[in-house]
Parts: C-alpha cells; sequence; structure tokens
C-alpha cells in the first residue's frame, strides 16, 4: 500500500516518505486528532497481498504493543495494515557510523558505551518479555540529538513460546520463498548469529550475538564480517568460518569491553553470554572487570558469578538468576523460598511420559529431564539446558536418576532393556545390569533400587553385577517407586493390586525393613511416595501430591494427608501411575505441570490451533481415530473402535446436531471425504475381505462397493482428488504395501508411483491435484520413515523433505493453499511444518515446529494419519485423550518444568514436624 504526501489513513495526514525496506515503508505523518506527528509504517503494494507477510506484519504491532521501554520506539496504534509508531528524531546509528568510516575511526569509547548500555536496557525488556529483535543492526537504531537510543523495527521478533505460523524461514538469511521476487532477506545476514545463518531455531542469544557485532562496529567503524565479496552468501561464509579481528579495536578500548565482546561474539551458543543483563553488568563495572574475568581464562570465575547479591537481586527480577542468587547467598541468610519456570525449547517435549522424566540432584543444583528421547542437563545456576553427549536419542530413555554426589546419571535403555550410568558431561554410557523396564529408581549410597512392576523391589551395585530382590511381589501385584530411607535399614515403595484403571490412586504405601522383615502399611489410596528431608512423605493421588508427618526412627505416620502441589502431570493411574515431580536432599522441588493422563484408548475430539489452544467438541469420548475434516471445514468424519465393532460417523463442527452414523455392518474405518463433501469411502469387512465402500454422507442411500482386493490383501482410501476424478488407496499384504489410484470414470485401479513400502504410505493429494506427498521405508533402507513428494501423474520425479533427525518422518498432510506440508519427527514424536513451492519447479524450505503439535491421538505409531488440517490452515481437527484439555478455557499443555528452592521450608510451614 504506497502512500502520497497529503494522502489520509484514518485520522492520520501523509507528509513525506521516510524510507522503505523488505518488511515496510515508512511515512512521516501528522495525527490529526492528538496534533503530533508519527511514523507510520506500512506493507508495500508488492507484499500486501501476502498472507504470511500480513500476519508477520500483524504480529510487529501486537509485539511492539507489549514493550513499553523508553529505549524501543513505542506503537500508538494499528490502523489498516499499517502501524502507527513514535516518530524518532536523529539519525540511525548506521549513519552515524558511517559518517565516522570515511574518517577511518570509529565511535569514542565512551559514547559507545553509553549507546550500548541503552541497547541492553532496550533488549533486557524485551527478552524479559518473551521477545527476540532477530534483526538488531545499526540500521534499526536510532540516535536522538540528545544522545537517547531508540531501538526500532521488531518486526522480525517473534515471541519465544511461540512458533511462526507459516512457511516462515525467518530462522535464516535464506531468501523467503514468498519473497523471492523482492529479495527480502530476513535478519541482515553481516549482523546474524552463527545458528540463525545456519537457519536452526533461535533465542536471546542471537540477538547478544548481534549486540557484540554492533557494539564492535561502534568502535572499530568496521563490520565486524567485512568481506570483499558482496553477496549474502559471502556474508554468511565469514560469520560462519570467521573470527573478528580484534586488532582492529582502538587501542583505549577497556579490556573489561574487549572481553565482553568475546563472550557476545562466540559462535556456540553454548558458551555465549547466557543473558543480555551480564552486559549491562559489565558495561556498569567499568575498569573494574578484567578479560579475564569475562574471557576464556582458566580456573577464574566469570565476573557476572561474583557479582554482588543486589546484581544477581536485578537477574532474579528478570526472571533468569533464582537459582544463581541461591548459590551465592551467605549461609548465614534464612532460607528464602524462590519459584521460577524452565520452559522447554522450541522442538523440544517431553518423551515417554508414561515413566518419571525429570529428576534433581541430591544437592538440588543440577535438574535433568528427558526430552526427544534424549537426557537434557540444567545446572541450575544456568540459563540453558544442554543435551548430554553419549545419548543419541536411539536409547529410549526413562527414569533418570541422580548418583549421590550428583555427578552421574543412571537410566533405563529401552533399546536393549538394560539399566546404564553416564557421566553428567556426558560419553559412553556403561551397562550395569539387564533388567525389565522399571517403575521408578532410585540411586542411594548402597546402589540402585528399581521396581519390576510384577516381579518386586531390586537392587544392584552401581559398578555392576547381578540385582537382588528386596522385596518380591505376589501375583497380580504391582511395585513401583522405591527408596531406601536414610539409615539403609528400610525400603519405602508403592504396591497396587490388579489392573482396574485406578489401580494406582487404591495402591498401598509400604515400609519393609532390610534385608527382611514384616512389611508396614504408611498409607492406604497413592502411590509414587518418596521420603523427603524435612520430615515427610509425599505421595501422588490424581493430578495432586500430598503430604504426611513421617517418624523416621517408627517407621509411622502422623496425622492425615495434606495436600501441597496441584495440577501435578501423572500417567494413568491403570498404567504406571508416575507423577512427573522431584525432589532434592537441599529441599528443592521441581514438577512438570499439566492433567493426568486418562486410560488408554478414551479420545475425544478438538479443535487446536498453532498455539495449542483447544476446543472439545461435543462428541462423546471413546476410541476415536482417523478424523478427517470436510472440504468445507463444516463436518467431521471419523470412526470409534471396540471389541464388538468399528463404527463411521459424521459429525457436524457447530454442535447443532448430534453425531450420525453411517456404517451400519461389519467393521468400517478410515474414513475419507470426497471433494464435493457429499460422500465418504471407507474400508470395510462386510462382505468377507478388506474392501474400500463408499456411501452418502445424508443416509439417503447403501454403501457401495468401489474396489476388489485379492487374497490376503487390505484396501485402505488414502485421499480423493481435488477435481473428484478418482481417489488414491493403500493396498497392504504381507507386511508390504503399493499405493494405486481408483478412476470413478474407467472404473478401474492402476498402480501410482511404483511405490513399495514396508511401513504405511499415508498419501496426500496437494490441494491443485498436482501433486502427492506420502510417507515411505523399505527394509533395504532399514532408516525409518521419510516424506516424498511426486507429481500426480507420476513421472518418475521423487522429491525428498531433508530428513535430519533420526527416528523418521511421517503423516504428511498439505495445508489447504498448497504452501506448505505438516508432518511428524520420530522419537520426539512432534509436529513439524516446511514451505513448498509448487510452481513453476517444486522445491522445500526450511522446516519449523508447530508449537505445541496436536500429535494427542496421534502417536508415531499409529498406523494412519489421525488428525487433519482445517480449512484455514490455523487449525487442527485432532483426537485428544479424554481429559487432555482443560475444562476452563481449554488451553493445551505447554511443555515446562517449575522448579521451587528451599521448598522444604514452605512444607514445613503447611504441614509442621514436631
Amino acid at each position: 500500500m504506497a502512500l502520497t504526501p497529503g494522502a489520509r489513513l484514518g485520522s492520520y495526514e501523509i507528509l513525506s516518505k521516510l524510507g522503505e525496506g523488505g518488511m515496510g515503508e515508512v511515512y512521516r505523518a501528522r495525527d490529526s486528532k492528538l496534533k503530533r506527528e508519527v511514523a507510520i509504517k506500512v506493507l508495500p503494494d508488492l507484499l500486501a497481498g501476502d498472507p504470511d507477510r500480513l500476519s508477520r506484519f500483524q504480529r510487529e504491532a501486537e509485539l511492539l504493543a507489549t514493550l513499553n521501554h523508553p529505549n524501543i520506539a513505542a506503537i500508538y496504534g494499528l490502523e489498516d495494515q499499517a502501524i502507527v509508531m513514535e516518530l524518532v528524531d536523529g539519525d540511525t546509528l548506521a549513519q552515524k557510523i558511517e559518517g565516522l568510516r570515511a574518517k577511518g575511526s570509529g565511535l569514542p569509547v565512551d559514547e559507545a558505551l553509553q549507546i550500548a548500555r541503552q541497547i541492553v536496557d532496550a533488549l533486557e525488556t524485551a527478552h524479559d518479555r518473551g521477545v527476540v529483535h532477530r534483526d538488531l543492526k545499526p540500521a534499526n537504531i536510532n540516535v536522538t540529538p540528545d544522545g537517547k537510543v531508540k531501538v526500532l523495527d521488531f518486526g522480525l521478533a517473534k515471541m519465544l513460546e511461540s512458533e511462526a505460523p507459516a512457511s516462515s524461514l525467518s530462522m535464516s538469511p535464506t531468501i523467503s520463498l514468498h519473497a523471492t521476487y523482492a529479495g527480502v532477506i530476513l535478519g541482515t545476514a553481516a549482523y546474524m548469529s552463527p545458528e540463525q545463518a545456519r537457519g536452526k531455531m533461535v533465542d536471546r542469544r542471537t540477538d547478544i550475538w548481534a549486540f557484540g557485532c554492533v557494539v564492535f562496529e561502534m568502535l572499530t567503524g568496521k563490520r565486524i564480517f567485512d568481506t570483499a565479496g558482496d553477496t549474502v552468501s559471502d556474508a554468511i561464509a565469514a560469520v560462519l568460518t570467521k573470527e573478528p579481528d580484534w586488532r582492529a579495536l582502538p587501542a583505549d578500548t577497556p579490556p573489561h569491553m574487549v572481553a565482553l565482546l568475546r563472550r557476545c561474539l562466540q559462535k556456540d551458543p553454548q558458551k555465549r553470554l547466557p543473558h543480555i543483563g551480564v552486559a549491562r553488568l559489565e558495561i556498569d563495572e567499568g575498569p573494574q572487570a578484567s578479560s579475564a574475568a569475562i574471557g576464556a581464562g582458566a580456573g577464574v570465575p566469570p565476573m557476572w558469578r561474583r557479582a554482588m547479591p543486589a546484581a544477581m537481586a536485578a537477574l532474579l527480577t528478570a526472571g533468569l538468576a533464582g537459582a544463581a542468587w541461591w548459590s551465592l547467598r551467605p549461609s548465614s541468610a534464612p532460607p528464602v523460598v524462590t519459584r521460577f519456570v524452565i520452559p522447554l525449547p522450541p522442538g523440544q517435549d517431553f518423551t515417554n511420559a508414561g515413566r518419571h522424566v525429570v529428576a534433581l540432584s541430591p544437592d538440588g543444583t543440577r535438574l535433568v529431564y528427558v526430552a526427544n528421547q534424549r537426557l537434557y542437563l540444567r545446572e541450575i545456576s544456568e540459563l540453558v539446558a544442554r543435551p548430554i553427549p553419549g545419548i543419541d536419542g536411539n536409547n529410549a530413555v526413562i527414569e533418570p536418576v541422580f548418583s549421590p554426589d550428583g555427578n552421574e546419571i543412571a537410566f533405563f535403555s529401552g533399546a536393549d532393556s538394560t539399566l546404564k550410568r553416564i557421566a553428567v558431561s556426558g560419553g559412553a554410557p556403561v551397562t550395569i545390569a539387564s533388567i525389565v523396564s522399571p517403575y521408578g529408581m532410585h540411586w542411594g549410597t548402597d546402589g540402585i533400587v528399581f521396581g519390576e512392576a510384577e516381579r518386586g523391589i531390586f537392587r544392584v551395585a552401581a559398578g555392576g553385577g547381578t540385582p537382588e530382590l528386596l522385596a518380591k511381589t505376589e501375583a497380580g501385584e504391582f511395585a513401583q517407586m522405591p527408596q531406601v530411607l536414610p539409615g539403609g535399614k528400610a525400603l519405602l515403595f508403592t504396591l497396587a493390586k490388579g489392573n482396574g484403571p485406578d489401580r494406582w490412586d487404591k495402591a498401598t504405601i509400604l515400609v519393609q525393613p532390610i534385608p527382611t522383615g514384616a512389611r508396614q502399611v504408611v498409607f492406604e489410596g497413592g502411590s509414587d511416595a518418596r521420603y523427603f528431608p524435612s520430615g515427610h512423605i509425599l505421595y501422588a493421588f490424581g493430578g495432586v501430591v500430598f503430604a504426611l508427618r513421617f517418624d523416621l526412627q517408627q517407621l509411622k505416620v502422623a496425622g492425615g494427608p495434606v495436600p501441597v502441589i496441584e495440577g501435578v502431570r501423572r500417567a494413568p493411574s491403570g498404567a504406571t501411575g508416575a507423577a512427573q515431580f522431584a525432589t532434592a536432599g537441599n529441599g528443592a522441588l521441581a514438577y512438570v505441570t499439566g492433567p493426568v493422563s486418562t486410560a488408554s484408548g478414551a479420545r475425544e475430539l478438538a479443535i487446536i490451533d498453532r498455539k495449542g489452544v483447544a476446543r472439545v467438541l461435543k462428541v462423546a469420548a471413546g476410541n476415536i481415530g482417523h478424523a478427517r475434516v470436510s472440504p468445507d471445514g463444516k463436518r467431521a468424519a471419523f470412526d470409534t473402535d471396540d471389541e464388538k465393532e468399528s463404527i463411521v460417523w459424521v459429525y457436524d463442527i457447530d454442535g447443532t446436531t448430534a453425531m450420525r452414523r453411517v456404517s451400519f455392518s461389519g467393521r468400517n474405518m478410515y474414513p475419507i471425504w470426497s471433494a464435493d463433501g457429499q460422500r465418504l469411502a471407507f474400508t470395510s469387512d462386510r462382505e468377507g475381505d478388506h474392501a474400500i465402500f463408499w456411501t452418502r454422507t445424508d443416509g439417503s442411500g447403501p454403501p457401495e462397493r468401489l474396489t476388489r482386493p485379492m487374497k490376503g490383501e487390505e484396501h485402505i482410501p488414502e485421499s480423493w482428488s481435488p477435481n473428484g476424478d478418482g481417489f488414491l488407496f493403500r493396498i497392504t499384504k504381507d507386511n508390504a504395501s503399493t499405493l494405486a489410484y481408483y478412476s470413478f470414470g474407467a472404473k478401474s485401479v492402476t498402480p501410482y508411483g511404483g511405490i513399495v513400502s514396508s511401513r504405511p504410505i499415508n498419501a496426500t493429494f496437494s490441494p491443485d491435484g498436482r501433486w502427492v506427498a506420502y510417507e515411505r521405508t523399505t527394509n533395504a533402507e532399514n532408516s525409518g520413515q521419510n516424506i516424498y513428494v511426486q507429481p500426480f501423474p507420476a513421472t518418475g520425479a521423487i522429491y525428498q523433505v531433508a530428513s535430519l533427525e533420526r527416528g523418521g518422518y511421517r503423516h504428511p498432510r498439505w495445508s489447504p493453499d498448497g504452501r506448505e506440508l505438516f508432518y511428524f519427527i520420530g522419537g520426539a514424536v512432534r509436529m513439524r511444518v516446511t514451505a513448498v513451492v509448487t510452481r513453476p519447479g517444486f522445491a522445500f524450505g526450511l522446516e519449523s515446529s508447530v508449537t505445541r503439535p496436536p500429535y494427542w491421538g496421534d502417536s508415531f505409531g499409529d498406523v494412519a494419519r489421525q488428525w487433519d488440517v482445517m480449512p484455514d490452515g490455523q487449525h487442527f481437527l485432532v483426537p485428544v485423550s479424554a481429559g487432555q484439555v482443560g475444562q476452563s478455557d481449554r488451553s493445551v499443555l505447554v511443555p515446562e518444568i517449575n522448579v521451587t528452592l528451599n521448598w522444604a521450608e514452605e512444607l514445613k510451614q503447611r504441614v509442621p514436624v514436631k
């Protein structure tokens, strides 16, 4: 939308054009209501019709509105695809530097530090609100005549908690596939961090890198990576391969600033300055700091670790270093209860959550959790978690526990059914023993104890050996979460009986002397019990953790249970009953929030958006599967399956009518909609084989057979062609699958694509009918599933989604506009989306994560895709575990860990111990 002087936009009169860039055009305008001049930013005509750009434009306005700070250009409002912003006088920092560059110098050190200090304040405010700028550069920093800094253009910023909603190649300097014609670079390559240049997920450390580049340029008058070439590729290559020329810094640059820049410009983000607030401390410290204080000098702690408690309190205010205060507090200070949340980074989610996924070291200084089939270690005093080297994601890790000294972690590897241990620093895991899948573990001074469900409680030496039986179970009994109590003379564990859906909520908590002795009942009606050094036993019932006063000498409970933690995520009581909380000997607590999962198989139907907000439909909970949305988005088709029958149903999504049964004979599954939404095709065994039938959704006629499988075959409909001429279906026989096309006109079946797979095909037509996406693997490959695309009709051309992660790619589905492809990655079972270009040729863009992947009914092991994409491309129809979605605002779990330091002090006040 181009504007000319004199044009009006609402109450604003355009005065002149100030500039333009890839993300918008900026005009000076006058507000006729408030009699002030403002800046108005609008999208160029070339991009105004691009939905992705409009979405990004809207997001910029929303982000800016949350950032109220004197060093950030304020937003006044939104007006017809235009952002009304504060008009900032003065030059950009790029203009100031350019004027000095011609003279061969940079800004005076004092002036550069004053500007840097204000940039830090702006970024710290943004980061504390979860906003990463991602395009920080001198051209986006204004300096007013009185020296005040204004950081501009958060147009490329995004909330840390959410993912870009579309193709969004915004993690990378790669030219956007949707903006190739404009040559728009999402972020300026010369200031991009190495991880951003590689197209990886970014966080606040990307801004810290750019901050270092900006400060270096202010001091030297030169870009940090000047190259002989002038292409984006040259700039990216320099960022990835070259080191800064530290000799270019002026001789009067304070040593502490050189050291700060070295920390900001570490190519490895794990080694980079962890928080921009630390830079403020360094700048304020002035000459008192030294390069050894921040640099990689051996044995000298960084200054920010030695800062005074007041400085640490400032970081606490930012919500980033509660634990740092804990580690630095004087020993005589009274314990203070401190709470903070550790969100899992984008692309991570807890895995194998039917078992315990989080553990604390005995001294409370380390936390480990299971995500993406790996172990991640978080030093409580640090800002990020790191994967433990040596566990590659194929170990099927469950039940991590720390050694008594906190330097090792034991875990069960489902890959080879062994108990292993590994140093927190990583390395090759050491096998301790071959065991059956444990229901809880504890590592004490006398070895590791673990529950083997129906076999009993065992103990094995940490150095390896044959496990010894400590507590035997009888037929129909299940043992869980053992712990050797302090003193080593008694064993605490939980015992459940039977296979009922609430067996662990009806379980008995027991104490048994070691090595032998009669069991004593501690409490009946709970499970997952642990002894806490405050003098309590903690146990779970439903999603609540209760505390009981416990006399360690007499091994008896005093008084009744008191609820102390609510909203703890818990596995089904009919399964393992594992409650996701952990405690430490120093009184710390960590737990994962979320509902109690229900028994396997019970599902509801929900609509979930890309941010994870869900709305449950008025469909009775049951074994719901294979949900498909009608072309107009108004109806859902799905099947239900139980021991007696499998039924295909249709439901009006607006809830105005009850769901309607459309199949009445045999077992019927895998419905797909016709292109006009008038019919459903599905698999049925009503005539003795597994053929495809179709029926009218209004029930006006009986189902009709369409295919005739040969002996041993099963036909499963996959995707209806958009022009309505036919549909793709899978032919499965002897654990192999091929893909075929049924033509209504010729009433014939023809093979498609020459595809033979040892796993399901899950094919899907693109909205224009010109392409088919599918998953495939062969026994020869033996390397997991991958996503492929072929033209329709097949020409022999094949395109593959770059499979960079282990575990396989599955369940593809096109967005309704054909510009994106959704699919799942195994192991962590998480949804990804990639941009797709289909004209004039075919190409994939970079993939990104969907913030809260709607896989709550679409596990990686499902034969067929369980979910579907709504016509707007922003919502998904998903079978979810019954009770998974909250009843109030129906929002879905956010993967995060709540940590409370000195929780024992709070517990002793709520449940006093004599």
